[in-house]
């Protein structure tokens, strides 16, 4: 393994929050972990507080234990607004001096993807990104933990169906998605799962400018009756499709979404209406963990947050689901520091931390976060860890959970996983493709 280390970046700015300063050398004893946020446009309002969650675990980091393991971490953020070309642009200012690129979109995702095993910087995508990069053979650069969108799939068609999918056999299933990567990305999974288990597939796409009025496709909807619909949807295009749906009368629990599909703030727009609402989700809020207490005192009561306190943004799924991408990044970067016996492991010693994480019930418990992230490992071979996720259920004011962890089907995943990965590499030639690698 390399022994070059990666410049950091100061960590003067830390205090201020979101750090936008020149990177500094790497002896200031700081690791640099760059963010392509977006805080703007027309995914602001789902974009928003999953950052602020990030934001707010390095704080506390930071704040209450002066770092981790003595260095401290410097998180920056570059606005995308979920733009790819921009986030492309973010990605070439950062990388200089990251650890790891925090892509935050599948489209920029994708756009990355083939520079990472140049580069050698690390790609984190929890809970998004190409699902394919499960593969750790073939994608030995990125990490989609803990929860692919296959898996969401799966466990969404899992759920519904009580784990007998040849019950499912004659029935309609809609996916409404976004017109976009990250919005197709499940389409292949649930073709095949079609094709087996006899269910007809309708995929409707909403595209970018139709997100704040979906009159067509609920038009289609009301017209082809499906006996779900599942959601793919970001941003805007949430708060449009649950609005249709509760004026058009669409029951609710036969309306499903991927774990971005279940924002407080998009059922807050309907509430009562949207009772019945599921959302597969692989994070849970827990406001009285001990972990969010230390974020409650040590961070938010101390100014040093940027959440909506009036809007109940503390207590919400997506803030709560940010700091839980913080932990996994930070038992990544956790578990280079003990290997190669350094405050400030580079690149590629985060890389080998990423596929190393231990993140059971027992790690979890230390950290102050029991119950609030579906406990999974990763290794080598696999960078997603396949931990599953509950489902959350929209109550008319919150969400609550309403199911033990439910499990996807690896025995379906893993061949398309497998498939499509040798596909990208065939066609990404010459692509190293780590042999070793053992499951």
């Amino acid at each position: 393994m390399k022994t070059w280390m990666k410049a950091a970046a100061t960590a003067s700015a830390m205090a201020a929050g979101v750090v936008f300063a020149a990177p500094a050398l790497a002896q200031d004893g700081s690791i640099y972990i760059p963010n392509l946020s977006y805080r703007t446009g027309p995914f602001a309002a789902t974009g928003t507080p999953l950052m602020n969650g990030q934001r707010d675990y390095i704080t506390l980091l930071n704040e209450r234990d002066g770092g981790l393991n003595g260095a401290k971490l410097v998180y920056d953020e570059c606005e995308t607004g979920y733009n790819t070309e921009k986030g492309v642009e973010c990605y070439e200012k950062t990388k200089a001096n990251a650890v790891v690129t925090q892509p935050w979109s599948t489209g920029i995702t994708l756009q990355v993807l083939p520079k990472s095993n140049v580069d050698e910087i690390p790609i984190l995508a929890p809970g998004y990104g190409f699902s394919a990069m499960a593969d750790g053979k073939v994608f030995q650069w990125a990490y989609n933990p803990p929860s692919s969108y296959w898996d969401g799939a799966s466990m969404i068609l899992n759920h519904i169906s009580d784990n007998d999918l040849s019950s499912l056999s004659g029935k309609k299933i809609a996916l409404l998605h976004l017109d976009h990567p990250y919005g197709k990305e499940p389409i292949p999974l649930f073709e095949k799962l079609a094709g087996e288990h006899g269910f007809t597939f309708l995929p409707i796409p909403v595209g970018l400018t139709e997100m704040q009025n979906q009159a067509a496709q609920w038009l289609q909807i009301r017209r082809e009756r499906p006996d779900y619909v599942i959601m793919w949807g970001w941003g805007a295009m949430n708060a449009g499709a649950l609005t249709e749906a509760a004026k058009t009368k669409y029951p609710m629990d036969q309306f499903l979404g991927i774990w971005w599909s279940g924002h407080d703030g998009d059922l807050k727009l309907i509430g009562d209406q949207g009772k019945g609402y599921r959302s597969i989700s692989w994070s849970v809020p827990n406001s009285e963990s001990s972990l969010m207490q230390d974020i409650k005192t040590h961070v938010v009561d101390a100014g040093k947050s940027q959440i909506n306190q009036a809007e109940g943004e503390f207590d919400s799924v997506f803030y709560q689901r940010g700091i839980m991408i913080s932990v996994i990044l930070v038992e990544g970067i956790r578990a280079a520091q003990e290997e190669f016996d350094t405050q400030t492991p580079n690149a590629e010693q985060v890389r080998w931390g990423l596929e190393n994480i231990k993140l059971d019930e027992a790690r979890l418990k230390e950290l102050g976060a029991e119950g609030m992230l579906v406990p999974f490992s990763t290794s080598c071979a696999d960078h997603t860890g396949h931990g599953g996720g509950w489902m959350l259920e929209w109550d008319g004011s919150k969400f609550v959970k309403v199911s033990d962890i439910i499990q996807p089907d690896r025995s379906a995943i893993e061949p398309l996983e497998e498939e499509k990965a040798k596909e990208y590499a065939e066609a990404n030639a010459p692509w190293p493709v780590n042999e070793e690698c053992e499951m």
